[in-house]
C-alpha cells in the first residue's frame, strides 16, 4: 500500500485546549459530522468520528476533559490518509472562525494530530 493511504488503525486526534469547555468539543464534533467530505465518508462506512474522554486529564483537570478522534475504519483506496488529514484540519479551522464570529472569550487553542491507534 502506498504511503497516505488510509490504513485501518490509523486515526487523526482533534484537541482543545486553553479555554475550552466539553461544550466546545461537543459543538466541534457536530462540525465535523456536518463537513461535506467527511460526512461522505462517515456514511460510506469508512470514517468514525467519535468523543472520548482524554487519557491524558488528570482529575480536577481545568477546562475539556474529552478529545475527537477520527478512525479511520477500513483500507479501502478511497481514503487517502493525508487528504483525510487535511480536510480536519480545514474543518476545525473553520470551527474556530465561526466560533470566533459568534462567542465571546478567548477561543480554545485547537490541536491536529495523526495518530495510530493500534499502538503503533
Amino acid at each position: 500500500m502506498a504511503e497516505g493511504e488510509g490504513v485501518a488503525g490509523r486515526s487523526i486526534r482533534v484537541r482543545l485546549d486553553g479555554s475550552a469547555s466539553n461544550g466546545d468539543v461537543a459543538a466541534l464534533k457536530t462540525w465535523l459530522e456536518r463537513e461535506k467530505p467527511l460526512e461522505e465518508q462517515v456514511r460510506a462506512g469508512r470514517l468514525q468520528i467519535l468523543e472520548r474522554p482524554r487519557p491524558d486529564g488528570p482529575p480536577g483537570h481545568m477546562g475539556a476533559g474529552m478529545e475527537i478522534l477520527l478512525a479511520v475504519v477500513t483500507a479501502g483506496a478511497d481514503v487517502v490518509f493525508n487528504e483525510l488529514l487535511a480536510q480536519v484540519k480545514r474543518a476545525v479551522s473553520a470551527w474556530l472562525e465561526n466560533r470566533r464570529r459568534v462567542e465571546r472569550g478567548e477561543p480554545p487553542e485547537p490541536r491536529v494530530d495523526p495518530v495510530r491507534s493500534d499502538g503503533g
